[in-house]
């Protein structure tokens, strides 16, 4: 089975500046005190945190994960671009290579951001990854990014542009 790519789209109030600082520059603070009950803590284990970097992220005790790693491709404040790839954890376990994001963070025209996100699943041999397994892991990242938001029109002043 070949690469199956996946493409997402969001809006939200927030300007791109201040979601691309909260939810990439610095997610390893911000997620584990936001998400304890999911993610245990985000530790940047090679790397400045920028392009060549290796972050690993330790999931919380009873969850269907305990950890995994990206590695960070490419990571533009100016234009809020960030290129990641899933290269290890047991999110991947046996069936799958790797998992490849793209995200992309635009101004919208009412001041706030349209994220667009492209996933590329890389499958082991004849594996076929469902629809409902992909469904899975773009609801539990979605719901990463809604509780960022709603941190964010909370406290207007947190990672705000100087």
């Amino acid at each position: 089975m070949g690469v199956i790519t996946f493409t997402d789209e969001q809006t939200s109030s927030i300007p791109p500046a201040r979601i691309f600082k909260a939810t990439i520059l610095d997610s390893h603070n911000l997620i584990p005190k936001l998400m304890p009950q999911a993610i245990k803590s985000i530790e940047i284990i090679q790397g400045d945190g920028g392009a060549g970097s290796i972050k690993q992220i330790n999931f919380a005790q009873g969850g269907n994960f305990s950890y995994m790693k990206h590695y960070i491709e490419e990571l533009d404040e100016k234009t809020y671009t960030y290129k990641y790839t899933l290269i290890e954890g047991d999110a991947l376990v046996d069936k799958l290579e790797k998992i490849s994001f793209e995200i992309k963070l635009e101004a919208a025209p009412n001041g706030g951001t349209i994220s667009k996100m492209t996933s590329k699943y890389y499958p082991k041999g004849d594996f076929v990854l469902t629809e409902e397994e992909i469904k899975a892991g773009k609801e539990k990242a979605l719901g990463m990014y809604k509780v960022v938001e709603a941190y964010l029109q909370d406290n207007p002043d947190a990672y705000a542009c100087a």
